[in-house]
């Protein structure tokens, strides 16, 4: 099977986003992950602090989508773009998969997250993983990254049980469910690693092997 999307779901803290940006540079693919707050701003016609709110945690996605396919997406949601007091959870929701669908009609991208590996779950040119760690190494990782006095552990549960809350409710999937994903992978404490495993499990591949851009 050739795959043109990869989508990488994770536990916060086990360097899912980073082994995403990783995969995304050895492929040569755009990165789904860090703008998408910008489009789906863009989309709707608000500001992106209010679409902030309603991300499935503090940090933003996409990137490089047509403009124009964008707002296209949050016409065929139904939005009611324009009003920053119209655009709410609900709307977020409903513009959500249609950004992952225009995003998977471009191909060649790695999205992080935003229930990805439900909304295109029934593609077959798509490879799901999932990324965990150990709990004493993911708190070794955001030590790193947190602000000073940030209670880690706190942030790990609280991150964690946003990202499977907003998968339960707005999909009725569990979060850890393995049969949404083709690969469940620990990053341990190797980020490169785990990239490579995910990338060869993918397409047989090594970053070592020269790879088509």
């Amino acid at each position: 099977m050739s795959y043109r999307i990869l989508t990488v779901n994770r536990e916060f803290g086990s360097g899912g986003g980073r082994i995403a940006q990783t995969i995304a540079q050895w492929l040569g693919w755009k990165l789904l992950d860090r703008d998408i707050i910008d489009a789906i701003a863009y989309a709707a016609h608000v500001e992106k602090k209010v679409v902030s709110r309603y991300d499935e945690h503090v940090e933003s996605w996409l990137k490089r989508l047509n403009q124009q396919a964008m707002r296209s997406a949050a016409l065929a949601a139904g939005l009611e773009i324009g009003e920053d007091s119209l655009f709410d959870a609900g709307a977020m929701v409903k513009i959500t998969p249609k950004v992952l669908e225009e995003a998977y009609a471009e191909g060649n991208c790695v999205i992080v997250g935003r229930g990805s590996q439900c909304v295109l779950q029934h593609k077959p040119d798509v490879y799901h993983v999932f990324v965990y760690a150990a709990l004493k190494e993911r708190v070794h990782r955001l030590q790193n990254r947190l602000e000073k006095g940030a209670n880690v552990e706190q942030r790990l549960r609280t991150v964690d049980e946003e990202r499977a809350k907003y998968l339960q409710q707005n999909f009725g999937k569990s979060w850890c469910n393995p049969h949404l994903y083709d690969l469940m992978v620990s990053s341990r404490e190797d980020e490169d690693s785990t990239a490579e495993i995910i990338l060869h499990a993918m397409t047989g591949q090594t970053r070592t092997v020269p790879v088509s851009v």
